[in-house]
């Protein structure tokens, strides 16, 4: 229980607990850039979460990639194309013009939910919760960038 001096001090801070917290609009680059974040963040902890599966070092020392068979250059490669797409969306989202940049992640947000829907069958339950958090996070792109707001012309 705090003594009525604290009590005063916490409330001079924050004002009157009826007044609504302060919320600003944050733009929808920054959404946008946010939720690439957050993608390759479930993208990397899937990836690192799944070297625990039973017999995976094996099959890595083996120089095999899953369903990919093994690891070749154009394999690797082809991984790490897919994989830098999204960390480079993270930044072009911000700079890319608005035109470019909401087309841009219309199309891969669709991409990359279809990758990783293709990743599902036959996946260990981690992989699929993350998965679905994935998907849900590509689908906010395509819809935030879809919705984006436009700018109206000043009135004469």
């Amino acid at each position: 229980m705090l003594g009525p001096v604290m009590s005063e001090t916490i409330m001079a801070r924050s004002g009157d607990p009826q007044d609504p917290l302060e919320d600003v609009r944050i733009p929808t680059k920054v959404k946008l850039s946010a939720l690439w974040s957050a993608t390759m963040f479930l993208y990397v902890y899937g990836d690192y979460f799944g070297l625990y599966r039973p017999s995976q070092l094996k099959e890595m020392l083996a120089g095999v990639m899953g369903p990919l068979g093994p690891a070749s250059q154009q394999v690797l490669l082809g991984v790490s194309v897919m994989m830098a797409i999204p960390s480079v969306m993270v930044f072009l989202s911000l700079a890319l013009p608005a035109v470019v940049a909401r087309w841009t992640n219309i199309t891969l947000g669709i991409v990359y939910s279809l990758i990783v829907l293709a990743t599902m069958p036959g996946s260990w339950r981690f992989y699929l919760f993350l998965s679905a958090i994935e998907i849900c996070l590509c689908l906010a792109i395509v819809w935030i960038a879809w919705r984006w707001p436009r700018t109206r012309p000043a009135a004469p």
